[in-house]
């Protein structure tokens, strides 16, 4: 345990407990002291992010590789940080509550448990989802550390033939089992949000804004009850996007005009000195 740490906890929980703040997710170091710079106020991981940087797909980074990767975003800012921490990286109850621990000691202040087996894009059963939040959250009682957890259900991404219902069946159960943030990716529209917003009251709601609902807007969010917004891979797949029409002008057209709107190397550079 850590006062740095402890302090960056507190610091998170207390960003929950009214108003609406967004948790936009970096995938490396460099994105995650520039998202610092621009005064947001905490960070989050991005499963996706960070494999497509690593070049696998979603789901595809060992679980040394992601605690390692947690580890350096939490050591690359003074902000708060929380932890995209997939299924936990197993099934059973006692093994999530074993590499939760795990990732409390890479010096995280939250991180999230989702429901979503990553075999055939289908969900755990419904008991087994909830114990594994249990298993987690034991885990983080017996820390002595309290970093908040997160319960998320992945009905929608999984294509549940009736999500909003898995949802607030399973998302109620989860803030029952100890989550302090209850989050459902894959929900867009604002009545289901507000649905799910009020079955969980009065904890916290995380909504995912993406390409796939990005006419969502922060006091949109805020007037639902929303009390937290991330972005999830949102971030690095605009990246990804500049980057891959830039790429296909050069190589398809030998032109270069797409990177007139490249950042400036100066402003980076200036921007990462006395970082390393």
């Amino acid at each position: 345990m850590n006062d740095a740490q402890l302090h960056a906890v507190a610091k998170f929980r207390a960003l929950h407990e009214s108003g609406c703040f967004v948790l936009p997710n970096p995938w490396d170091v460099g994105t995650a002291i520039y998202l610092e710079h621009l005064g947001f106020e905490a960070l989050a991981t991005t499963s996706a992010g960070f494999a497509f940087s690593r070049g696998k797909p979603d789901g595809g980074v060992s679980l040394d590789e992601m605690l390692r990767h947690i580890g350096e975003i939490a050591a690359a800012t003074k902000l708060p940080v929380n932890a995209d921490f997939l299924n936990g990286f197993a099934d059973e109850p006692e093994a999530v509550a074993t590499n939760t621990k795990l990732c409390i000691s890479e010096g995280v202040a939250g991180l999230s448990i989702e429901d979503n087996t990553g075999n055939n894009a289908a969900l755990y059963e419904k008991n087994l989802a909830v114990d594994r939040i249990h298993g987690a959250r034991n885990a983080i009682d017996a820390s002595g550390i309290p970093v908040a957890l997160t319960g998320r259900c992945e009905a929608w991404l999984v294509g549940s033939t009736d999500p909003l219902r898995v949802v607030l069946e399973r998302l109620t159960s989860y803030a029952e089992a100890g989550a302090d943030c209850l989050y459902a990716p894959g929900v867009r529209e604002p009545n289901e949000i507000e649905q799910i917003v009020k079955a969980v009251a009065p904890k916290p709601v995380n909504v995912l804004v993406s390409g796939f609902n990005c006419e969502l807007t922060v006091s949109q969010l805020a007037d639902l009850g929303v009390r937290r917004i991330s972005v999830g891979s949102g971030l690095a797949l605009a990246a990804w996007g500049a980057f891959i029409r830039a790429a296909q002008t050069i190589q398809k057209d030998g032109a270069f005009n797409l990177l007139a709107q490249n950042a400036a190397s100066a402003e980076l550079n200036e921007r990462f000195r006395g970082k390393s």
